[in-house]
């Protein structure tokens, strides 16, 4: 007998199979989502009950949303156009009221007749659309509705009676729709195979997984959607950290080389020459460090700090022990710009330690390399060559250095600096790489709450450095509301004119390179004319090369200005850096390229442009770039947004604290569902729907417990297949976005 292939499972069933190929397109295009169990497992954001009204004062910009309100005011607008027939366009501008709030809707030209007929005052309707700004106002522009009485009633019915599901859409899928086509699917969910072991699902009193599949998605009551949320939470929260605890026990069984550096080596060389005494913070993270590396199992370390804790030394320290103790350590960086700067900070810190083998190299010295894709062949002919003879005791590359053709003497501790931009698999990659596996130590100068550090780094021990080394000084920080005073605005300016005067440097960030760039690369769209919608969409984000220009000949004219981006050639990037870090560029004008790592003391001043673009721990990030010398530094968040936003209160609450760790709560908070740090870091973080790492400390927590105690006693999970799908299913969805980022 032929055996029942998986596909014929009911959550793995296409959807193309019960929604029709047109549907499923879509819903697989935009959202994902490509089986029964995907559509099942894609829960609602919220839900509205009838008879009452939803919250417009908190919309996030540029997200697609859906709201349920009613019409204030309709009113149709004529105005000349040469595109409309006889010369006149129609606009029609909806109001619409949740009691609290108002938000307006536009509809042009063709678009008015419907709208026009349907959106008469007092009709409740469902709207979905992107939110933008159109003079300091948010709108929507041409949404998507569906009405909510008359015949709306029955729809309304058939969407669970008095709640209704409202769930995470995009332009082309609507709330509703979803809402249809998880009805068509929701029988099937009877079927699902639970992932919890029966006696922890019975000792917590959690439901079965099909009945809370059930209750999600057509509640009856606020209860149900408690329990259903409670039971769900549970298997996002434990079939993860089932999977860490799994990576962590096999960890455990590997051996590695035990590296103790010499009493009289290298290490107490470079520490005799340090300037200055490490903190108390450095010298505790160091001791765990060091205690890690003479173990003969491998270490898996996370070590996190504020902007400007001194990470880079304490990695440095760890990388020196090693070459101490005969072994070679390799810092991989995520960018050439970081690469190169870690280089020079490391050659500059060590001195004449780092030159090993060359003429005025100390008798402890060793060779310091750096390893990039866009190196001269003969260079990296050279780089490549000291490695494997183990002449190069340090090496600081990108990615390249994962590249099979290089080869390591003995490689004995990977340094991997800010690891949400690597995967699990080039990370192992390269420590296949030693004749054993190598000591690992992870860096993120990313403040992550505790649970954060439980869900997203769980296979690693965690230490954290959060004291300022002496002689940091203190960061001021400004929102400059641009829109409502645009004099603040030029009085920032003059600011970073003053600090240019007094012998200092400043940096100007923006969200985008350049639209001559962007639109060389796609023709279609830089001929593309725009229509009145287009012009009523928010205009887009402040780009470096109009920026830098536009402060070039205007407010900051006469001063050395530059521009930094991750399209010019390395070469040309390594170069802006170093007359930057010597002081003959005045403004560095820039993308994030310099968001992490890039260290020049003398730059006092940042100023953001379109601030509201970035996340929270993004402008933390950026902010530590200033403040680093003996001056103080000064961060300005220069934003267009109305002061009400929800953007704007971000952007405050970056202003009022210097406290990453607090801010990566508030970031977290104020996160729709998705992923739990700015950039996925793998699909198993991104696959987190409806747990939320700061409010359910306690789950994440006794389900590390729970998965820690399971997989101690049963690691090959006999007996339990549900929890085996699952954690199938988790793990190829991480296997694909590594393969998509690496």
């Amino acid at each position: 007998m032929d055996l029942v292939p998986a596909l014929e499972e009911p959550l793995n069933q296409p959807l193309k199979a019960v929604l029709g190929p047109a549907t499923a397109k879509v819903m697989a295009e935009h959202l994902g989502l490509r089986t029964v169990g995907d559509l099942l497992h894609h829960y609602p954001r919220r839900y509205e009950e009838r008879g009452q009204l939803t919250h417009l004062a908190d919309l996030p910009m540029d997200e697609h949303v859906t709201v349920v309100a009613q019409v204030a005011d309709a009113r149709l607008h004529s105005f000349a156009s040469s595109r409309a027939p006889r010369g006149k366009g129609q606009r029609l501008e909806v109001t619409i009221t949740d009691g609290s709030g108002r938000l307006q809707l536009v509809f042009f030209g063709n678009g008015v007749h419907k709208p026009h007929k349907d959106l008469l005052p007092g009709t409740r309707a469902m709207f979905a659309g992107k939110v933008s700004v159109f003079n300091h106002r948010l709108q929507l522009a041409h949404p998507a509705y569906e009405l909510l009485r008359g015949d709306g009633e029955e729809a309304v019915e058939t969407w669970a009676g008095s709640l209704i599901p409202l769930y995470p859409a995009t332009a082309k899928l609507e709330s509703w729709k979803i809402g249809k086509a998880v009805q068509t699917v929701l029988p099937a969910a009877q079927e699902a195979l639970d992932p919890l072991p029966p006696a922890l699902r019975e000792g917590r009193g959690l439901l079965p997984l099909p009945e809370a599949l059930l209750k999600i998605h057509r509640p009856a009551t606020k209860a149900d959607i408690a329990d259903a949320r409670a039971r769900l939470k549970w298997d996002e929260a434990f079939v993860l950290q089932v999977a860490l605890a799994r990576r962590r026990y096999a960890d455990a069984q590997l051996p590695a080389v035990a590296r103790r550096p010499r009493a009289d080596g290298l290490l107490t060389a470079f520490d005799e020459r340090l300037p200055f005494t490490l903190t108390e913070g450095q010298q505790k993270v160091s001791r765990e460090i060091f205690a890690d590396l003479a173990t003969e199992h491998p270490m898996h370390r996370l070590l996190q700090g504020e902007v400007g804790s001194g990470k880079t030394l304490v990695a440095l320290r760890a990388m020196l022990a090693v070459v101490d103790a005969g072994g070679q350590a390799a810092l991989l960086a995520p960018t050439e710009v970081l690469a190169q700067q870690h280089h020079r900070s490391v050659t500059e810190m060590m001195g004449d330690l780092a030159e090993g083998g060359m003429l005025g190299g100390t008798e402890h010295a060793t060779k310091v390399v750096l390893l990039t894709g866009s190196m001269g062949a003969a260079a990296r002919r050279k780089a490549l060559l000291d490695l494997a003879t183990g002449e190069a005791g340090v090496v600081i590359g990108t990615h390249a250095l994962i590249e099979d053709k290089v080869q390591f003497h003995d490689l004995g501790l990977v340094v991997v600096d800010e690891q949400h931009r690597f995967g699990v698999e080039q990370r192992d990659a390269l420590r296949g790489k030693g004749k054993q596996p190598p000591h690992l130590l992870v860096m993120t100068a990313t403040p992550i709450p505790r649970t954060v550090a439980m869900t997203v780094f769980g296979d690693l021990e965690t230490s954290v450095l959060d004291q300022l080394p002496a002689g940091r000084s203190p960061i001021a920080s400004h929102v400059v509301p641009a829109a409502d005073k645009p004099h603040f605005l030029s009085r920032a300016w003059e600011r970073v004119r003053e600090e240019v005067e007094n012998g200092h440097q400043a940096y100007v960030v923006c969200p985008r390179i350049g639209d001559d760039i962007e639109e060389a690369a796609d023709p279609k769209k830089s001929a593309k004319k725009k229509s009145a919608e287009d012009e009523a969409e928010k205009r887009p984000p402040l780009a470096v090369l109009d920026v830098a220009d536009h402060l070039a000949k205007g407010p900051l004219q006469g001063l050395r200005v530059e521009v930094l981006h991750g399209r010019m050639h390395p070469d040309d990037k390594d170069a802006v850096m170093r007359r930057f870090a010597a002081g003959d560029t005045d403004v560095l004008v820039a993308t994030t390229v310099i968001e992490v790592g890039v260290n020049v003391p003398n730059a006092t001043a940042m100023v953001i442009m379109d601030a509201d673009r970035f996340g929270v721990s993004q402008l933390h990030q950026l902010r530590g770039r200033v403040g680093r010398g003996s001056a103080p530094g000064l961060c300005l968040l220069v934003t267009e947004m109305p002061e009400a936003s929800a953007a704007r209160q971000r952007l405050n609450a970056v202003a009022a604290t210097l406290d990453g760790f607090e801010l990566s709560r508030i970031d977290l908070e104020q996160r729709r569902e998705g992923d739990v740090l700015g950039q996925a870091q793998s699909g198993a973080r991104s696959s987190l729907r409806v747990l939320e790492v700061i409010e359910d400390e306690e789950v994440i927590g006794e389900a590390r417990s729970e998965a820690m105690t399971l997989v101690t006693a049963n690691p090959d999970l006999d007996h339990l297949p549900g929890l085996r799908t699952a954690l199938d299913a988790l793990l190829d969805e991480e296997r694909e976005q590594y393969l998509e980022k690496g």
